[in-house]
């Protein structure tokens, strides 16, 4: 889920950067956007569809439903992924900095991505087929291979697409509107896949479906490579380097992209939540412009917390507001390890040959949200306490050392 950056440290080691010369705005995002996909997530196993979600809320679940699709469900993967595009630009500009040859650095970062492919597939088999680590590898061996090493003039189409992409979202928007207005069925329920893998009776069972499961995931997340792209453009401008310089640029770009967002959410969660109904030819559409308009929260998130980071280099030396900082920014370095440590505790908290929670305790919704906020703040705490002993993440320590070697 990270990729970090390494500071100039001779010819032959590949070291990285300390802590104090991290970008805080990444981490931050990082760190807190690993509570999104553990809301995400942790419903999706815990009511065993994709997206996760009660077809027949009651009471306060509804209003739960409508939060999901309007801050969760497709808003944090897009975040993630500019990130990795972010990272990747990051990485070759230290190494460059460092005096290595473009070779080299396109060397070191196929070899890394190649071993996070590998790890994505290890977790996607065993652990949870809705993995993202798959797809970020192969994208990020094809991202480095192709457009890399581009000039602006290509990397310029990577805005150029959000132009389209809202083109794409008006007239989403229209159709739906116009679905509302004309049509006569409003029966359609909330349009889901099933998820197999997370209700097999046992643990050979879920392992047989996660190993037809995850292929189709890494397929269907091959397109996130734009959202990378727009990552990796970001970087070049070091918008998130430099808050203080980009301030205006980020105040715009979280306010559009999060109204965008909520606004094209707000359909799809009034229809989870049991507010709205519509027909079935016009619930398609629906779910069509939630999930586009994620992009746009994902540009959103990322715009908020360089903003935070900016906000954080005001506060006095000292200051008590800096402990959660300090721990998300901990859990952003981390967030490799965060992000396998969840899929082990759904494994275990919602398996039916394992605890079950799901159906002991009540309504799955909130049992899922519950257990999404406790794993989360569980590893908020062990990222923080690894943070004050100079510990890195077992997952990036064991990343690292397959992508770079002992040294």
């Amino acid at each position: 889920m990270t990729i970090d950056v390494t500071a100039p440290a001779g010819q032959g080691a590949v070291t990285p950067v300390s802590g104090g010369r991290r970008i805080l705005a990444p981490d931050l995002a990082r760190g807190a956007m690993l509570l999104l996909i553990a809301l995400a997530n942790a419903t999706g196993v815990f009511l065993a569809s994709t997206p996760g979600v009660d077809p027949t809320p009651h009471g306060l679940e509804r209003v739960w439903n409508v939060l999901l699709f309007l801050f969760v469900h497709a808003r944090a993967l897009p975040l993630f992924a500019m990130l990795v595009g972010y990272g990747l630009v990051q990485f070759a500009r230290h190494q460059d900095d460092a005096g290595r040859p473009p070779r080299t650095v396109r060397a070191l970062l196929v070899r890394r991505n190649a071993w996070l492919f590998a790890f994505g597939l290890a977790h996607g088999v065993l652990l949870y087929s809705g993995d993202v680590l798959g797809a970020y590898g192969l994208i990020g061996i094809a991202f480095t291979l192709v457009l890399l090493r581009r000039g602006d003039r290509i990397h310029r189409l990577a805005p150029a697409y959000l132009v389209l992409a809202a083109g794409y979202l008006l007239v989403l928007g229209a159709l739906v509107l116009h679905g509302l207005a004309t049509g006569t069925d409003g029966t359609a329920g909330v349009p889901t896949s099933d998820f197999p893998s997370v209700a097999a009776d046992s643990y050979g069972a879920s392992l047989a479906a996660r190993m037809t499961e995850w292929p189709t995931t890494v397929l269907t997340m091959l397109p996130m490579v734009l959202w990378i792209w727009i990552g990796a453009w970001a970087a070049r401008r070091r918008l998130l380097d430099d808050p203080a310089r980009h301030r205006t640029l980020l105040r715009r770009a979280a306010l559009v992209g999060l109204t965008v967002a909520v606004l094209g959410g707000l359909p799809m969660g009034l229809l989870a939540g049991g507010f709205l109904h519509v027909d079935a030819d016009t619930v398609g559409y629906v779910k069509m412009l939630y999930e586009s308009a994620g992009l746009f929260g994902g540009i959103g998130y990322a715009a908020l917390f360089g903003l935070l980071a900016l906000r954080v280099s005001t506060w006095p030396a000292g200051s008590r507001r800096h402990l959660p900082v300090a721990a998300l920014a901990a859990l952003g370095r981390r967030s490799l390890s965060g992000y396998l440590v969840q899929s082990v505790a759904w494994l275990v908290l919602a398996s039916p040959f394992a605890l079950a929670l799901g159906d002991r305790l009540g309504s799955p919704t909130f049992v899922a949200a519950g257990s999404a906020v406790l794993v989360w703040l569980g590893t908020l705490a062990g990222a923080y306490l690894m943070h004050v002993r100079s510990r890195r993440g077992p997952a990036e320590v064991l990343l690292r050392r397959l992508a770079y070697g002992r040294r």
